[in-house]
């Protein structure tokens, strides 16, 4: 797959898949606050917050990552929250496609990655998969450039 498409796609492409996994959960979630009583909703109101909010990101990952790989055109309020670090600033995920391409794979906030460097996260989850499947990390990177016939 072309890995630049996710820039060309609309809203429904970029975020469908996310949302579908996010679907259950705040389904859930507003049957619960429909049909609840009041001392069963307070009784597990913030998890609910932090659930509902864990979902929106979720939601939206792979908008605030096609963001990350837009220069022009974004909202205002789309560059802030990329300046304030609360979304996936376009600088910081840059680090992550300088070849050899297998560092700061996070690409919601970006907060994660430098920690996950530091541990050696990704090579370590690398290594047992390429272990566990014989796939070499990055050797089909190139395979979206052969066509098919």
């Amino acid at each position: 797959m072309d890995p630049s498409l996710m820039t060309r796609r609309d809203i429904i492409e970029t975020n469908g898949e996310s949302c579908m996994v996010t679907l259950p959960v705040l389904v859930y979630m507003s049957y619960k606050y429909l049909t609840f009583d009041q001392e069963a909703i307070q009784a597990s109101y913030g998890m609910d917050c932090f659930v509902f909010s864990l979902a929106v990101f979720v939601t939206l990952t792979n908008q605030i990552h096609k963001w990350s790989h837009t220069y022009f055109g974004l909202p205002l309020w789309v560059q802030k929250l990329q300046d304030w670090h609360i979304i996936l600033p376009r600088k910081h995920h840059s680090k992550h496609h300088v070849s050899p391409h297998k560092t700061y794979f996070c690409i919601t906030t970006g907060w994660l990655n430098y920690p996950l460097e530091v541990i050696k996260f990704w090579s370590c989850f690398e290594w047992l998969i390429e272990k566990a499947t014989g796939a070499k990390p990055r050797s089909d990177d190139l395979k979206w450039l052969e066509k098919s016939e």
